[in-house]
């Protein structure tokens, strides 16, 4: 096909790709635009916290203070924890990705555009619940990580937990969601010739965080789940009067938690990764050692949970191991260090703003880690646990390895978002009254936490003589916020007032700056072809060639948003994908989410099932103008190629998203089993003096149902790729899921009372979970049957049934290891148990 002009280009894409005005900002599905959203809410919620965090310190400030009572300093500071965990760090990571990747990577939007759209959609609902608990006086108040028995039922009666408990869950989907589709989107859409060597390096490190999150946050949501449960209908998982540990809790949150330092941290190190080359003018040192370290402390980080759990009673030998892999990860992050120091000396460095917030980074990250390693010691931390001193460390890695580089990347990519550059008149004093503040305020806790102060007291005697420090430490957050203050007014006048400019303004090496500043809603006129790394480009002569249509795609077709797909390995074209138009549906979807999480808050259980269905069938509105009606032959992607749209294609980002998908699904599958086991080999109260046992019969028919149901699936597959119409395999793998749900659903009935001990409440849980594989199954199913008749499936258009296949075989394991569980919860294993 011919390339138009330059401008003519320019508006043919703007007028596919941009965003309508007015209400039809809701309806973005755009990653320029939706990256800015997760920035900006992510800022707000910091806002938020940070507020928090002064009430606290005003709170601490004197011995027997009564500026606020401790019921609403447990909310304070619960709520504290929370928003800046969950509603800040992870989500801003998220907008950073969301809005660079793609620009990184050579491609003109991220994989699933409606997904991340219904993620913020998710996202923002999920905060608002929690925020306006906060206002309404019914904020969560059991601490950021829920412990039981205090948040259980007995002991938090009220509304409070099940905010947290829910609203978090709901906030949850934005991150499982995030992490999918940067997967895929690093994995599939990278610009033709960008091999995985090629890569920039903040892709490497998003891709691990990506993992982590997809890995790390299914045994939370699962233990969410069990959680309210049990408050909800009394199933006691964790009450050790019934059968159940209040141990299980803390293993299952700090599965995910542990891992979280991490996922806050790599995003951040990626960022310091891309700027400090930058501003040293010299390549990063140690590429491949450093991607090496990274997926180092990914692997690390899944064996260190146990390292905030010394103090519970876990065996000797596993405190040992424990905190001897807590010291261990120190050597991967101790690289990533050693590289940013070694490309600084070898290079020639300018001392930007951007600069001054990673020096600071240094300082505090490394005092962080250090005080790290103190409390991975078993000795020391039995000592620490609990105190302050835990506090400081904490603010210190998170402050330091996330906010810290945050700030310099706020500097550094600004000119990007907004077109314009500063002369960063306030920068210089924000950053050292935020530097200063912060150390005042954090350091001296390590004191205080030497001393004996504990965490989580709303006051403490005037006998104890730590009236002093904490004066002092609250004295540097009211520096501290005076410092983030000039921050906002600084960032202010830049966007209002700032010079414009054309391209790279920091003379840096990587892809995103070869775009137009402000970045279009297309990011790329045209795509380009990489064959070197990333980091060694020429964005100021690349920006204009792409500008003008000489890369890949440099052209509009059939009113299409088109990018390319790869192969992961060789980054060779393989598909066109072609991406959904700005749509209000993940709009609508987010807000049925969020009336079904509102009525299950409000324990309105009938109710919730009517906005579930609205969602269920959004969904499926969702699908309606995906896929083609027609086959296709293979289409021009320029430079004499040619290459299938991507429902034609044997593996699209869909297939690979599926995949991902029950990767995280496992992980959840996994935990729970793992539940299992841990009540029966550690709880208290077990054996039960009565077992509830499940008909062989029922459970054999569930497993039967769901075999049936993935061979069938595997038929209708090859009937489909035979010219067959696959109507009989569908409804065969229809009915096999049916057997299997209806089996599930009978042996829960007979089940009798779930309530009296943990055994049996567990082996619902059991059975619920196949349940529900079989349930989405049937979707799958049905979903099957839709696209038959509306004429979206044939032998080269059968992506969808192959996708369906993916999730019928994994249904299948799922359902045969829950039922291989709740076998063994039926049987007496008293003797495996520890004493």
């Amino acid at each position: 096909m011919s390339t138009p002009s330059p401008i003519r280009l320019h508006k043919e894409l703007s007028r596919i790709w941009d965003t309508a005005p007015g209400l039809g900002r809701l309806s973005a599905v755009n990653h320029t635009v939706l990256g800015k959203r997760f920035i900006i809410t992510a800022f707000v919620f910091f806002t938020i916290g940070g507020l928090l965090a002064m009430l606290i310190r005003a709170q601490l400030a004197t011995s027997k203070n009564a500026f606020v009572g401790p019921d609403i300093y447990n909310q304070i500071f619960t709520m504290h924890g929370t928003i800046m965990m969950f509603l800040f760090a992870i989500p801003m990571f998220e907008g950073f990705a969301i809005y660079l990747l793609p620009k990184m990577l050579g491609a003109r939007d991220m994989a699933f555009p409606r997904m991340a759209a219904y993620g913020y959609w998710c996202y923002l609902f999920g905060g608002s619940i929690l925020i306006a608990a906060l206002i309404l006086g019914v904020a969560p108040d059991g601490g950021w990580f829920m412990y039981t028995p205090l948040n259980s039922k007995p002991y938090s009666p009220g509304i409070n937990a099940d905010i947290w408990l829910l609203g978090i869950t709901f906030v949850e989907i934005s991150a499982l969601s995030a992490a999918i589709e940067i997967i895929v989107s690093i994995l599939k859409l990278r610009a033709p010739g960008m091999t995985l060597n090629h890569m920039p390096i903040m892709a490497w490190y998003l891709l691990i965080t990506a993992f982590m999150m997809l890995f790390g946050f299914p045994p939370l949501i699962l233990a969410s789940a069990l959680l309210e449960l049990e408050r909800a209908f009394g199933l006691p998982f964790f009450d050790p009067t019934r059968g159940g540990d209040s141990l299980l809790w803390q293993h299952l949150f700090w599965l995910f938690g542990h891992p979280e330092v991490y996922i806050i941290f790599l995003p951040a190190a990626g960022a310091i990764s891309m700027m400090v080359p930058t501003f040293a003018r010299h390549e990063l040192i140690g590429y491949r050692t450093v991607v090496l370290a990274i997926i180092a402390v990914a692997f690390l980080s899944f064996g260190l949970w146990v390292h905030h759990m010394f103090t519970v009673g876990i065996p000797h030998l596993a405190l040992t191991f424990f905190s001897a892999a807590s010291g261990l990860v120190a050597i991967p992050t101790a690289v990533q260090i050693f590289a940013w120091i070694a490309t600084i000396a070898n290079g020639r460095p300018k001392l930007d703003v951007p600069m001054l917030y990673l020096f600071g980074f240094f300082v505090i990250f490394i005092i962080g880690g250090l005080t790290g390693v103190m409390v991975a010691m078993v000795p020391f931390n039995l000592q620490a646990h609990d105190t302050h001193f835990v506090v400081a460390h904490l603010h210190y890695v998170l402050v330091g390895g996330f906010v810290f580089p945050m700030l310099a990347a706020a500097y550094y990519w600004l000119p990007h978002f907004t077109g314009k550059r500063s002369d960063h008149v306030l920068s210089r004093p924000a950053f050292w009254l935020i530097f200063v503040g912060f150390n005042l305020t954090f350091f001296l806790m390590h004191l205080t936490g030497l001393l004996g102060m504990p965490r989580r007291v709303s006051t403490y005697p005037l006998e104890a003589k730590w009236d002093w420090l904490n004066l002092l430490s609250s004295f540097g957050s009211f520096i501290m916020t005076i410092g983030f203050a000039l921050f906002v007014i600084d960032v202010f006048l830049q966007v209002r007032f700032g010079t414009r400019f054309r391209r790279d303004p920091w003379s840096a090496k990587t892809l995103e700056w070869a775009t137009p500043t402000p970045a279009t809603s297309y990011a790329f006129a045209s795509l380009p072809e990489i064959s070197d790394r990333a980091d060694r480009l020429e964005p100021a002569a690349l920006g204009p060639k792409l500008a003008g249509g000489e890369g890949y795609l440099g052209f509009t077709r059939n009113n299409w948003m088109e990018t390319l797909g790869v192969d992961m390995m060789t980054a060779r074209p393989t598909e066109v994908i072609v991406l959904p138009r700005p749509t209000f549906l993940p709009f609508w979807t987010g807000l049925a989410t969020g009336a079904f999480v509102l009525c299950l808050l409000f324990k309105l259980y009938w109710l919730s099932l009517v906005p579930f269905a609205i969602t269920i069938g959004l969904w499926f509105v969702w699908t309606l103008t995906t896929g083609s009606r027609t086959d296709s032959a293979p289409l021009d992607i320029g430079h004499r190629q040619s290459a299938p749209p991507h429902w034609q294609v044997e593996r699209p980002p869909s297939w690979w998203a599926m995949l991902f998908a029950i990767g995280g699904d496992a992980v959840m599958v996994t935990s729970l089993i793992f539940g299992s086991l841990f009540l029966i080999v550690v709880a208290p109260q077990w054996p039960p003096q009565t077992y509830v046992t499940v008909s062989p019969l029922l459970l054999s028919a569930m497993v039967a149902g769901a075999i049936i149901a993935a061979l069938s699936g595997r038929f209708a597959v090859k009937q489909l790729l035979s010219g067959t119409p696959p109507l009989a395999g569908l409804s065969v793998a229809g009915v096999g899921y049916l057997v299997a749900l209806t089996a599930a659903t009978i042996a829960i009935l007979n089940m009798g009372t779930l309530t009296a001990h943990a055994q049996a409440a567990m082996l619902f849980a059991l059975l619920a979970m196949a349940a529900l594989h079989a349930a989405i199954g049937l979707l799958l199913i049905a979903y099957g049957f839709l696209r038959h008749f509306s004429g979206k499936l044939s032998a080269l258009r059968s992506m969808d049934l192959r996708i369906g296949k993916l999730w019928h075989d994994a249904s299948a394991l799922v359902v045969l290891a829950c039922v291989v569980a709740a076998l063994v919860l039926q049987f007496d294993l008293s003797s495996a148990r520890l004493r």
